[in-house]
């Protein structure tokens, strides 16, 4: 009977009796590739196409790694995929450059829709086996002076000292989404900030909602349909 592989790492699994005189090489592929799951690091340039992580059978490979950077400066907006059908714990460093362009970076199954990554965020992600979901995020920050789309889990510097800026919440948001906004010039009573809903209410409003404090600092957190964005702190 030949080797079969593991659901998950793709470890290859030899019946008693076969692969005679290669034992100790396909051991050692394995540890190779449970050392690659449990503490293994690889950066990734997306910066000028979408890249697809392999997982493969009874070898190491770019997918298996626990740890992954994303770097580049982003050319347009980029996906990661991994394989469907596979259960595995991710992290993701957003180390990419996303300053002057603000393209959106996905990590996601071939299949599902995935995660769109906050900018400059850490993230720890489970593939499920049909789609890639967020466990855990530290997050990062993106300074703007200018229109911004977010997604969620953002923590957005607003500069309005030069003119006035719209900020648009994520689209087609889920319950518990936030988004953190913070005026870093101090500078939204001479020049407001306009958080525009895009699509949702705001304070159970079909309206955007218009920030003028000096120094507001403030989340917004997704609860429902009827209520939308509502504050969850507010200074």
């Amino acid at each position: 009977m030949a080797s079969t592989y593991s659901s998950n790492l793709k470890l290859e699994l030899m019946t008693t009796g076969e692969k005679s005189g290669t034992w100790g090489t396909i051991t050692n592929t394995n540890l190779q590739q449970l050392e690659q799951a449990s503490s293994g690091y690889i950066s990734i340039d997306v910066a000028s196409s979408d890249q697809a992580l392999a997982i493969s059978n009874g070898a190491v490979s770019n997918g298996k790694n626990l740890y992954l950077k994303l770097t580049g400066t982003l050319g347009a907006n980029r996906t990661v995929t991994v394989p469907d059908s596979v259960e595995r714990v991710y992290v993701v460093q957003d180390a990419t450059d996303r300053s002057a362009n603000r393209y959106t970076l996905t990590f996601k199954t071939v299949s599902g829709t995935g995660i769109s990554l906050p900018v400059a965020s850490t993230c720890l992600v489970y593939a499920d086996g049909s789609n890639v979901n967020l466990g855990l995020v530290q997050k990062g920050y993106i300074t703007t002076t200018g229109t911004y789309t977010t997604v969620a889990n953002d923590q957005v510097l607003v500069d309005t000292s030069a003119s006035t800026v719209t900020v648009n919440l994520p689209a087609s948001p889920s319950i518990g989404n936030e988004v953190h906004f913070i005026d870093s010039k101090n500078f939204f009573n001479s020049n407001n900030l306009t958080i525009g809903r895009n699509g949702s209410n705001i304070l159970g409003s079909a309206s955007n909602l218009v920030v003028s404090v000096n120094g507001a600092a403030f989340t917004l957190v997704y609860v429902n349909t009827a209520r939308g964005w509502v504050y969850k702190d507010k200074i």
